[in-house]
């Protein structure tokens, strides 16, 4: 039966909001309500909580402030390097030799001693590096950007699931109602059946069948029950709500949407949405870090100076000059390594393969956003379409039902017609809110892939 399978399908598929890493909490102002009390939260409620304090949300945050963190970093390279060091040592004799090493060779002991001191101060500060200073500074600028557009990409993904998971909730409770106002229905129909039974008009099996109906509706409710409680359950971990919270949803104008419109500015925004700008920013990154390759071919040139503190004096090729003495230097240095020359070759061709494969990713993304929103845009037109079919299924459904009943009742046809006119009812209630909550769904979806559901 239908509403069987579906109910089963639904405990599987419960699932949905395990991935939903939801909402923090409007319940700061409410840790004295006591725990048997549902405190109901609206969806709008839930959205807002949850851009505040979600988790992931969080964590977007932090990543977007150590990119920030970087871009300082990247500064720093131009700021100047500063070395202390100091150095301590005792010296061997001195062995000179006149000619070969097998010649004669004399020794010589060094005054004053065996001890040399050495304290250098020095300091180097780059002028020009092939401008890899400047590029790694807009490279960490870039990657900065990025990480704002993963907040609100964020944002918006959490957002989705939240939905998600209040119009998964409320579908269950539609259905709650559907089930419990066909065991009332079913529980009437049984003592009609026992009492013909008393009667003689009908047979047992009858009577076995509608009961075994009632069994099967009451066992639906129970199932759909729990997986409601699984779901709220959920949503609260999800809240991070204390344990003893009881909490409802507040399904108050969630059915309430705006109009849809054309295609055409849905494609628009969705040129522009989050996914299809990280795709181009990785573009950037990808040209930068060719530019900061390319500027190994270029020479370094620093601006350096140091200064020396020294025991004993042998900068004047003796090691006889017991004197503590100091020396500076101040001046500019070139570099270059000719070794890049054919190294690094290979590194400007992986550079320039990896632009393009970015290139090639941006399409890549561009046709799957172009496809998303075409078939959120059908899917939704669909739907739109089915909710006057489900309206005259429902008027149809209704009637058959009555027309079914008073047969039955004046026992013009069996029990077998009875049930397939109660199944075929309950079919048609639940496919009419079923598909007003689908639609409602499927108009998230449409504003989430044109990254409008954050605005």
């Amino acid at each position: 039966m239908f509403l069987k399978k579906w109910v089963h399908l639904n405990q599987s598929k419960i699932n949905f909001s395990k991935n939903a890493v939801l909402l923090f909490l409007f319940f700061q102002g409410i840790t004295s309500v006591q725990a048997q009390q549902a405190t109901a939260i609206s969806l709008n409620d839930a959205l807002k909580i949850a851009k505040e304090n979600n988790k992931t949300i969080q964590k977007s945050h932090i990543e977007q402030r150590i990119s920030e963190k970087e871009i300082a970093e990247a500064k720093n390279l131009r700021l100047p390097e500063v070395n202390f060091n100091a150095m301590y040592s005792r010296l061997s004799d001195l062995t000179e030799y006149e000619g070969g090493f097998f010649s004669d060779k004399h020794t010589y002991t060094p005054e004053p001693g065996t001890v040399i001191y050495d304290a250098v101060t020095k300091f180097e500060m780059p002028l020009y590096a092939g401008n890899r200073i400047n590029n790694a500074i807009k490279k960490s600028k870039e990657e900065n950007e990025i990480a704002k557009i993963k907040v609100e990409k964020t944002q918006n993904d959490i957002q989705l699931q939240v939905t998600t998971t209040f119009l998964g909730i409320y579908k269950m409770m539609e259905l709650q109602k559907i089930i419990g106002e066909s065991i009332k229905e079913e529980q009437e129909r049984l003592k009609e059946v026992k009492a013909f039974k008393t009667f003689g008009t009908v047979t047992k099996n009858e009577v076995l069948r509608s009961e075994l109906q009632l069994s099967d509706r009451e066992l639906n409710s129970l199932t759909n029950k729990k997986n409601i409680r699984i779901a709220l359950q959920e949503l609260k971990t999800m809240l991070q709500l204390p344990e003893e919270a009881e909490i409802a949803i507040d399904t108050t104008g969630l059915l309430d949407i705006a109009p849809l419109k054309d295609y055409d500015f849905y494609f628009k925004e969705t040129l522009e949405n989050e996914e299809m700008r990280i795709a181009n920013r990785e573009v950037d990154i990808k040209k930068t870090a060719l530019k900061i390759v390319k500027g190994s071919y270029y020479p370094k040139v620093s601006f350096f100076g140091n200064y020396n503190l020294k025991y004993p004096d042998y900068m004047l090729f003796t090691l006889n000059r017991p004197y503590l003495y100091t020396v500076g230097q101040i001046g500019v240095e070139t570099s270059y390594n000719l070794s890049g020359l054919y190294k690094n070759k290979a590194k400007v061709q992986v550079a320039n393969l990896k632009v393009e494969l970015q290139k090639n990713e941006l399409e890549l993304v561009k046709n799957e956003m172009v496809d998303k929103v075409f078939r959120n845009h059908t899917q939704y037109q669909e739907i739109q379409d089915k909710l006057p079919v489900t309206d005259k299924a429902l008027d149809l459904a209704n009637e058959n039902y009555r027309i079914v009943k008073v047969k039955y009742l004046n026992q013009l046809v069996l029990i077998t017609e009875m049930v397939d006119a109660d199944n075929a009812l309950l079919q048609a209630k639940f496919n009419k809110v079923s598909t007003r909550i689908d639609a409602v769904m499927k108009h998230y979806e449409l504003l989430h892939t044109a990254g409008l559901l954050n605005k």
